[in-house]
C-alpha cells in the first residue's frame, strides 16, 4: 500500500502485465476486523483503481473467532462489507470475498454472507484447492455458487498434503505441486466446465510454489491443454 499504484502500473504495463486483484484479506471476522481489516480493505480499493485492477479479495478468519459466538462474528462482519461496498461502488471496484477461512468453507455461511450487501460489486472468489483442504467438494461447491464468482484461485492438492490436511484445516497459501499433478485436478476441470457454462469469463489465477518456475510452468501447460479440450477460448 506506500507504493504508488500508478507509477508501478506503468511500470508493469511495460512487461504487458496486468493485474488481476489485489489481495487485501486480513481477517473481517475477528475483533480486529474493524480496526485492522477495513481500513485495509478501504485502503486497497481505491489504490487497485489506480493501478488499473477490477478486484479486490477479502476473506474471514482461519479460525472460529476468538470471544465471539458465530452470530455476532457474522453480525460484525456484515457491518464491514456495507462500508466497504459503498465505497467500492463509488470506485466501481469489485470486492470478492475468498473461500479461505471458517465462515467462507462453509456453504451455508458463505451464502449469508455475499447477501450481506445487495450489489453487484460484492461477489465470490471461488478458489478450488481451499474448498478442497477444507473436506468441501469443490465441483458442488462450484456449482452452488458460480452466478457470483467473479475471481478463481486455480489450486490443486497432492496427496501427499491431502492425506495429512483434508478436512482438518480450512486453507492453504500455496499448493507445493503443479495445477495437475494433484488430486485435485479431476475436481478443477469440472469447475471450470461449470464456470463456462454459466457465462464466467474472467480471470483463473494459478496458486502454485514457483520458485525457480517449473511448477508454474506446468500448472500453465495443464490449464491451456484443459481450456482447448473443453473447447474454451484463451482471451487475451
Amino acid at each position: 500500500m506506500y507504493q504508488d499504484p500508478l507509477l508501478l502500473r506503468r511500470h508493469m504495463e511495460k512487461f504487458g502485465v496486468c493485474f488481476s486483484q489485489v489481495d487485501a484479506a486480513f481477517p473481517l471476522s475477528g475483533i480486529d476486523g474493524p480496526a485492522y481489516g477495513l481500513p485495509f480493505v478501504l485502503k486497497a480499493i481505491p489504490w487497485a483503481k489506480h493501478a488499473g485492477c477490477e478486484h479486490v479479495a477479502t476473506t474471514d478468519g482461519l479460525q472460529r473467532p476468538a470471544g465471539l459466538s458465530d452470530e455476532q462474528a457474522m453480525d460484525l462482519m456484515r457491518s464491514q462489507y456495507r462500508r466497504i461496498i459503498e465505497v467500492a461502488e463509488a470506485y466501481e471496484v469489485i470486492v470478492t470475498i475468498e473461500v479461505h477461512g471458517y465462515f467462507t468453507t462453509k456453504p451455508e455461511f458463505l451464502e449469508r454472507m455475499l447477501c450481506f450487501v445487495d450489489s453487484p460489486f460484492l461477489r465470490l472468489n471461488l478458489d478450488t484447492g481451499n474448498s478442497f483442504i477444507a473436506g468441501q467438494d469443490p465441483v458442488a461447491f462450484c456449482r452452488r455458487f458460480r452466478e457470483k464468482v467473479a475471481h478463481v484461485h486455480v489450486k490443486d492438492v497432492s496427496e501427499s498434503l491431502a492425506a495429512i490436511c483434508r478436512g482438518g484445516q480450512t486453507g492453504i497459501a500455496l499448493s507445493h505441486c503443479a495445477v495437475g499433478d494433484g488430486v485435485n485436478a479431476g475436481n478443477i476441470k469440472q469447475c471450470i466446465a461449470l464456470l463456462h457454462e454459466a457465462g464466467y469469463r474472467g480471470h483463473l489465477s494459478i496458486e502454485c510454489e514457483g520458485q525457480g518456475g517449473p511448477l508454474l510452468a506446468r500448472s500453465l501447460l495443464w490449464l491451456r491443454q484443459t481450456l482447448a479440450e473443453l473447447g474454451i477460448p484463451e482471451e487475451k
